[in-house]
């Protein structure tokens, strides 16, 4: 069996659930979503003119879906993101190598990848390519041999999956049955003192509503330095925050190293910005962070996220992927490995739209009650046609 051909695409995000139309019996949405105009602390918040919205400085490069076929006509489907820079490290460079490889050969093809970006790097845009090619080779592997993704990864670990819930609708969250929610924070450093008072605030009226037996924690997407940290992690000590996520520029490890020492009874996350096993054993080796949170699409794909699994696995530490829960490839990811307990859902459909029709992955399932299982169809069971991705395709 022999790899024919590996092609990347420009395609409609998946996960971006367009607008949403009510069914026969639903009601149309109650509000607004969160996402719409929220302003969420970020890298860029020092600067006025960006401030406000992070998508005023967010590439405008589209998602990124990979295609690999075998001479049988098998095929697997792989996603990522970051548009037409991607697609040409996939179709240019990595795809072109790999044609003739044995494509049940994932271990040998990653390997492989990593290597041959070494010149300009695996990590960053590289590593996006190489996830779209590794998820579709695990792909096309569950399809060949006509079984989920989990199965083929040691089976399921659990009889369910728990799943917490991402975003700051959070009373429709509750209504959703989620038992563990994470908040975005609004405010950082350039706020001033005003900051703490207003992510105090939040805090405060989200541990009210969820109650004291729910846990609780903040995502703070890289907008911090230590200093303001290490100050909003003390006010925030009386809600029982479970922990605080990517406080820091991701690739300051002296920084994470400072917080880590300035905050020894705060749980600390992070690692959705971080590509490549190499940095997350870094990081356990210094246990500069309790647990780790890559992303499946990003970091190097499922054979980078066992890796880092059992990097954590072994260091005491635990994995959570980021928006884990979101997509099928992580979906079968989480619920086949030990080490990953739970599951992020990162909700951005407003208020009152089912759960369903937010993604436009036919066969994916979601949570219900704050739980999960996976597909049990073959490959990672997104249900996804040749025609359906022929349609999700954009120009370019």
């Amino acid at each position: 069996m022999k790899i024919v051909s590996i092609k990347a695409f420009n395609m409609t995000n998946p996960i971006a659930g367009g607008k949403y139309e009510p069914g026969p019996g639903e009601t149309a949405a109650r509000r607004d979503p969160w996402t719409k105009g929220a302003e969420v602390a970020n890298p860029m918040s020092r600067y006025p003119k960006y401030k406000a919205l992070r998508a005023s400085w967010m590439s405008p490069w589209s998602a990124v879906g990979c295609i690999v076929t075998a001479d049988d006509g098998t095929w697997g489907f792989g996603l990522t993101g970051y548009g037409n820079p991607v697609i040409s490290i996939i179709n240019e460079h990595l795809g072109p190598l790999l044609e003739g490889e044995n494509p049940m050969a994932t271990d040998r093809i990653f390997d492989m990848m990593n290597r041959i970006a070494s010149p300009y790097s695996a990590a960053g845009l590289a590593s996006y390519a190489i996830s779209a090619i590794d998820l579709a080779l695990w792909d096309l592997k569950g399809r060949k041999l006509g079984m989920p993704v989990y199965e083929l990864a040691g089976g399921p670990a659990r009889e369910k999956q728990f799943c917490y819930s991402t975003g700051n609708d959070t009373d429709w969250f509750m209504e959703l049955g989620f038992q563990a929610t994470k908040l975005a924070c609004p405010y950082g450093p350039t706020d001033g003192l005003a900051a703490l008072d207003g992510n105090e605030e939040l805090v405060a009226k989200t541990r009210e509503l969820i109650g004291p037996n729910k846990d609780l924690m903040l995502d703070c997407w890289m907008a911090f330095d230590v200093e303001f940290a290490v100050r909003l992690a003390h006010r925030l000590r009386p809600y029982g925050l479970k922990w605080m996520e990517d406080c820091l520029i991701p690739e300051n490890m002296s920084a994470h190293r400072a917080l880590r020492e300035r905050l020894p009874w705060q749980t600390l996350s992070t690692g959705e910005h971080w590509y490549t096993p190499y940095p997350f054993f870094d990081a356990a080796r210094d246990r500069l962070v309790d647990i780790f949170q890559p992303d499946i699409n990003w970091v190097g794909g499922f054979t980078a996220c066992q890796r880092i699994a059992a990097i954590a696995d072994a260091a005491g530490l635990e994995t959570i992927l980021h928006a884990g829960m979101n997509t099928p490839f992580g979906q079968h990811f989480t619920y086949s490995n030990t080490n990953t307990r739970w599951g992020e859902f990162f909700v951005g459909g407003a208020p009152g739209v089912p759960l369903e029709r937010t993604h436009r992955y036919p066969g994916m399932a979601v949570p219900k009650d704050g739980w999960c299982v996976p597909s049990d169809a073959p490959g990672f069971g997104h249900g996804l046609t040749l025609d359906a991705l022929e349609a999700l395709k954009l120009p370019g």
